[in-house]
């Protein structure tokens, strides 16, 4: 399968994709199409694990990934969280169910891509023919850094550097990244908030000068956030594998739909959901769930996007963004995949 930029014409491969990270143009990369999962495919992934059943999705869109080779990864990745099972589903009452993602190395929902990226990234190099190290700029309200910093610690030819909010992040999970083990880990604390971060990564992935003189080093630039594909792609199994749990558990029947609420900030997980439901999967309502920095709330009810108001710390850091990223993506599709309409609003 090939992928889009969402601002323009670049066309890539997977594996180009998620090495890239970001299109040369600033845009997103987006799958060409949304590969369908059929009834009948959902029937077989009952009888599936977790890694099985994230081999299959993520196999719809990296088709150039060998598909054993895959599921090992997954297999290897989700082998280091607590209980068996990576993604619990757990009833709180009739009718409402918590998707438990806090199970991994780290105790962030971001530890069920980032311990799969890794591979994703390397594999993607040897695809692509890639001789030169790479390095992974990350910008992170917290459990990403700490997630990303340990799936990539060590790894051969990759360095990753990782900026955060000095007084954005909880007290753990500064730590937790400042601890960090790994020769080729690096720690960096912004005066800023998150959206700091963000836009100075970006402004990095964005410099021809700056990416000449890393390529004179034979260095290439890489991300490990979510406007990375390979960061998202593991984040739409987990959408299935919870609506076949409600299925395999007589909760609902095959093809009734369900709702997701989800608690979002740079809106890669929601998107993740909607993803899911383009493939085929049954679902009704998506709620994106905010804190006290409602802004996704404010455009989904008014279409104004203003990042002109108040920015708030509070208890869930990783959703005091203001600047939420993904939220490109769903433009160029509500946008009818218009790549200069897309770029001029964004």
């Amino acid at each position: 399968m090939y992928f889009v930029s969402t601002r323009g014409k670049e066309r890539v491969t997977g594996a180009q994709a998620i090495v890239q990270g970001i299109a040369a143009d600033g845009g997103l990369f987006v799958p060409e199409r949304f590969p369908a999962v059929s009834r009948e495919e959902l029937e077989a992934m009952l009888a599936m694990d977790y890694p099985e059943r994230a081999a299959f999705v993520l196999h719809k869109y990296l088709d150039e990934y060998d598909k054993d080779e895959l599921l090992a990864a997954l297999k290897k990745a989700y082998g280091q969280f607590e209980g068996g099972d990576p993604a619990p589903l757990v009833k709180v009452e009739n009718g409402m169910y918590m998707l438990e993602l806090f199970h991994g190395p780290t105790c962030a929902f971001k530890d069920m891509a980032l311990t799969v990226l890794p591979y994703l990234l390397r594999k993607g190099c040897d695809l692509c023919g890639i001789k030169e190290d790479i390095l992974i700029l990350v910008a992170t309200s917290g459990d990403t850094g700490k997630a990303a910093l340990e799936g990539f610690k060590d790894a051969k030819g990759i360095r990753i550097m990782v900026f955060y909010p000095d007084d954005g992040v909880s007290k753990m999970q500064k730590l937790q990244m400042c601890t960090q083990e790994g020769d080729n880990v690096n720690v960096i604390a912004v005066k800023g908030n998150f959206d700091d971060c963000q836009s100075a990564v970006k402004r990095i992935f964005r410099s021809e000068e700056y990416k000449a003189k890393l390529k004179e080093r034979y260095v290439l630039l890489s991300s490990a956030n979510s406007i990375n594909f390979g960061r998202l792609a593991p984040q739409i199994a987990y959408y299935f594998s919870a609506y076949l749990d409600l299925v395999s558990s007589e909760q609902i029947a095959m093809g009734d739909k369900v709702n997701f609420t989800v608690p979002t900030g740079n809106f890669g997980n929601i998107l993740a959901a909607y993803y899911a439901k383009q493939m085929g999967l049954p679902v009704g309502m998506l709620v994106c769930a905010s804190n006290k920095n409602n802004i996704l709330t404010d455009f989904i009810t008014s279409g104004v996007y203003d990042v002109k108001r108040p920015f708030y710390k509070t208890m869930s850091p990783s959703m005091d963004i203001l600047i939420s990223s993904n939220l490109e993506r769903l433009i160029f599709e509500i946008s009818g995949r218009n790549a200069e309409l897309t770029a001029q609003r964004m």
